[in-house]
């Protein structure tokens, strides 16, 4: 079972997708929101779908898929949380979680363009596993006790402008938070329905070729680790996401730094999680 919304921007239905089909949720909730995360959303299709109580959506598979849920109120990023990913920048393995911020205005849909700035020489690629919260949390007592307020899972592509990050003031979010730079999806995995979120295969592709080959086992911080510790310093509200991080692979550590231009063509997977796919356009 996994959620998506179908449609046009801003007008996107609610669906599940489950044994092959495509069930409507509007029977549900209006969208996959904070609320419908909150108020037990998981169980209740669960529940819906075994009553055989939501219809199937017509023509699903010829609609656009939107990111799998509505926008929320932020986006909290890990950066540096590979190993491989900060050796090949030439950073020092952080002591604890880098933390950045990004414009949550900043999603799309899994396979919507993506936007190159004006000005921009360095547009980077991203691949990394998304964790969207499930339920309020503050102060976990523990990395276990915060994996019970998680929702699920889904694939992110966290677009990052280095000259804008690293150049120009030292600010990240400069560089993270342009324009259509947080592709999302296709689908949120509900957490239940996988096994370990620390033996997750990511890989993305440029023009098709390999650039990203790694594993969530190689991440610095896990996953139980990253909701503990952002819940010691902010409130994480049910729809939040948290980027964990990206492995070895990034224009910015390949010796040519082959970065993004117009007409690009970015594809990214995470084992169990599904496929995504943008076009690099101008802005």
């Amino acid at each position: 079972m996994n959620f998506q919304r179908l449609g046009p921007p801003g007008r996107e239905i609610p669906v599940v997708q489950h044994d092959g089909t495509t069930y409507d949720l509007r029977p549900l909730t209006a969208d996959l929101d904070g609320a419908f995360w909150a108020s037990e959303g998981i169980a209740r299709t669960r529940a819906a779908l075994g009553r055989a109580e939501l219809a199937e959506l017509p023509d699903a598979a010829a609609l656009r898929v939107g990111a799998p849920l509505a926008r929320p109120n932020k986006i909290v990023c890990i950066g540096l949380n590979y190993r491989d990913h900060a050796a090949e920048t030439g950073a020092a393995l952080p002591a604890e979680p880098v933390v950045f911020m990004k414009d949550p205005m900043t999603i799309v849909g899994p396979f919507d363009d993506v936007h190159i700035p004006r000005g921009s020489t360095r547009t980077d690629w991203e691949v990394e596993l998304a964790v969207v919260v499930g339920s309020t949390i503050r102060y976990a007592d523990s990395p276990e006790q915060a994996m019970r307020h998680i929702a699920g899972y889904a694939v992110s592509h966290d677009v990052s402008e280095r000259e804008f990050q690293l150049d120009r003031g030292g600010q990240w979010d400069k560089g993270k938070s342009c324009e259509t730079f947080n592709p999302l999806g296709p689908s949120l995995v509900p957490v239940d329905e996988v096994d370990d979120p620390q033996s997750l295969a990511l890989r993305l592709w440029i023009n098709g070729v390999l650039r990203q080959d790694g594993s969530t086992r190689d991440m610095i911080f896990p996953v139980a680790h990253v909701v503990w510790y952002l819940s010691q310093f902010m409130v994480l509200y049910p729809g939040d996401v948290i980027n964990t991080g990206t492995p070895a692979g990034v224009a910015l550590g390949l010796p040519d730094h082959p970065y993004l231009r117009p007409g690009d063509v970015v594809e990214m997977e995470i084992a169990g999680l599904g496929r995504a796919r943008q076009t690099m356009v101008a802005a």
